[in-house]
């Protein structure tokens, strides 16, 4: 059953959060980031992306970067820009985006979980990205960014959640994307209590997104308890900082494909083998959106194409992703992408960037466009239940969760 506990948290002043709160640090590149801190001094990618505070001849994984990480972070708490809690809370968090809410709770979830699986995955992570957070996360002795665990919905913590959003929030700020986030503090034992023995019914959390980062946070943890070896358990870095959401109010977008030539055939050749691996309609000029499962979107030649698997379901819940579908039916064996982790000649866009995405990308770098039917967060379920993992760029998570809103520090 998921442990799932209130922290001290360490948190932004309120007539700063809008200022302090980032998007992910990997949102950006580090040119996008000096931007970003340079637009807004007060940002959190300064901490987060602490080489913004460096020429661009400092390595990204200087030691002086994490130093001075840590350096700011320590400073923001002495000058007030930060304060913290002195007692134990949970907090709500409500991101809004183009008038469609989704509500999460704010809160610690236990290292041992995860390695129990417990918390289950998705994707396998890569040791050299979880580097550069580990030694961000051991260097600052906190976790500033939180991971986006999701779960199956319950009624009696909605009906926690639904209680406290009556009161007046901490924060409620709309950032520079449009997107609006709010957030409620718990600290009353009573409420506090019935969400913790809420999720103590919970059977299992599911890691939406930010693999690498919880994957992070979990080493420092292990790590750290090789280094007190009379550890008890309820060190603050016995778990890492999480916002958990209901599955009914999750939305996954499309996670679309671009490919870089035919493989060698002539536009011709290669409508012919679409042909054969789908039914096939011609749609116009107007940019196709796939209306359910197993049907997908293509661009070719300024023209729009519906294309349906022929297909027969497996029952398999990692065969019969439409990532999959497509991959293994045409990707592989008519393009030649084998592995479209390290093959350059395909690229992933995002759902939020538009299906004007795809054909700007066919008119300049790229040939062919898949549009996709979203992935649903009960597949996700289903993939991670059966401990298997899903291709790469199967899901697209809006809105994402701000950094420096919240942190949770180690010690």
């Amino acid at each position: 059953m998921a442990a799932v506990k209130p922290f001290l948290c360490v948190r932004p002043e309120a007539s700063v959060a809008s200022r302090v709160a980032a998007l992910p640090y990997d949102v950006y590149n580090r040119a996008e980031a000096k931007e970003e801190t340079a637009r807004e001094p007060l940002s959190f990618l300064n901490i987060d992306r602490a080489e913004t505070q460096f020429p661009d001849d400092v390595d990204t994984y200087d030691d002086r970067v994490y130093a001075k990480a840590k350096e700011l972070l320590d400073a923001w708490i002495a000058n007030g820009t930060f304060i913290e809690d002195n007692t134990p809370c949970y907090y709500i968090y409500e991101l809004t985006m183009d008038g469609r809410a989704q509500t999460g709770i704010v809160a610690c979830s236990s290292i041992d979980e995860y390695a129990d699986g417990t918390i289950k995955k998705h994707e396998n992570t890569r040791a050299d990205k979880e580097a550069d957070r580990i030694r961000h996360v051991d260097t600052c002795d906190a976790q500033t960014g939180p991971i986006f665990l999701a779960y199956r919905a319950r009624a009696d913590i909605n009906a926690v959640v639904d209680e406290v959003k009556k009161e007046a929030p901490i924060y409620d700020f709309t950032a520079p994307d449009g997107i609006r986030h709010t957030v409620w503090r718990i600290a009353a034992p009573d409420r506090v209590k019935a969400l913790e023995e809420g999720f103590s019914r919970v059977p299992n959390t599911y890691i939406a997104d930010g693999h690498h980062r919880a994957a992070s946070a979990v080493r420092v943890g292990f790590k750290r308890r090789e280094e007190n070896p009379g550890y008890r358990g309820d060190e603050p870095y016995n778990f890492f900082l999480s916002v958990l959401f209901p599955d009914e109010q999750l939305m996954i977008m499309d996670y679309n494909r671009v490919v870089k030539d035919l493989n060698g055939r002539t536009d011709e050749e290669f409508m012919e083998e679409v042909k054969k691996a789908f039914d096939v309609k011609e749609v116009g000029k107007e940019a196709y959106h796939p209306t359910r499962k197993g049907e997908f979107g293509m661009f070719l030649n300024d023209t729009w194409y519906c294309l349906t698997t022929r297909r027969v379901p497996t029952g398999d819940p990692v065969d019969d992703l439409d990532v999959s579908v497509l991959q293994d039916t045409f990707l592989a064996p008519v393009l030649g992408i084998g592995d479209p982790r390290t093959d350059k000649r395909i690229d992933f866009i995002g759902g939020i960037r538009g299906l004007s995405e795809l054909e700007r990308r066919c008119h300049t770098d790229m040939k062919v466009a898949f549009s996709m039917y979203p992935t649903s967060i009960e597949e996700l379920f289903e993939v991670a239940d059966a401990k298997r993992l899903m291709p790469p760029k199967s899901t697209w998570f809006e809105p994402k969760l701000r950094s420096g809103l919240f942190i949770h520090r180690l010690s």
